[in-house]
């Protein structure tokens, strides 16, 4: 048995239809707002994108090995859960436009480690600053004061592994 005290507000098998009603109609309410957020959330991007005749693929690449030093490629693997395939063909264009950079690594030279380039970071800094300005004015209409309450939403949203890894990166900063 867990040491950790229930959520007063999990339901449970005691919980009225009425309850379980309630929490189902406002999960089908978050549904249709985040589909309508991602969407919004994600043009701001996809414009800028566009521009270099680049898809969210890419930007999740350039974000990725752009918050980390020297990413390897299976730790880019893991971390956006897509095949070898998908990434090579993400990758190929990003050096190829010379937004990436990947080399061999200096103690295992079957290692091949990625960084951004000038030009990837300046692009992943466009990119950063579009959403991080959708953010914050969405933050101040909200409050501020809800910022922890919409963080433990999206931490719950999230598998574990995924959880943990961004929790263990965010001590990390």
């Amino acid at each position: 048995m867990s040491d950790n005290p229930p959520d007063a507000d999990a339901p449970t098998a005691s919980d009225s239809p009425r309850r379980a009603a309630s929490l189902d109609s406002a999960a089908n309410e978050a549904i249709e707002l985040m589909f309508f957020a991602y969407r919004d959330f994600t043009d701001v991007a996809d414009r800028i994108l566009e521009q270099h005749d680049l898809g969210r693929a890419h930007h999740r690449a350039l974000y990725f090995v752009g918050t980390g030093q020297d990413v390897t490629v299976g730790h880019l693997l893991d971390t956006l859960n897509i095949t070898k395939q998908s990434l090579a063909r993400v990758l190929r264009r990003l050096i190829d436009l010379g937004l990436v950079v990947q080399e061999v690594g200096a103690v295992d030279r079957r290692q091949r480690l990625l960084r951004l380039s000038g030009e990837g970071d300046a692009l992943l800094q466009e990119l950063i600053e579009a959403q991080r300005r959708l953010l914050r004015e969405a933050f101040t209409e909200a409050g501020t004061e809800r910022l922890e309450g919409f963080r433990r939403v999206m931490l719950a949203i999230m598998n574990e592994e995924d959880s943990a890894r961004f929790n263990r990166r965010k001590r990390l900063r």
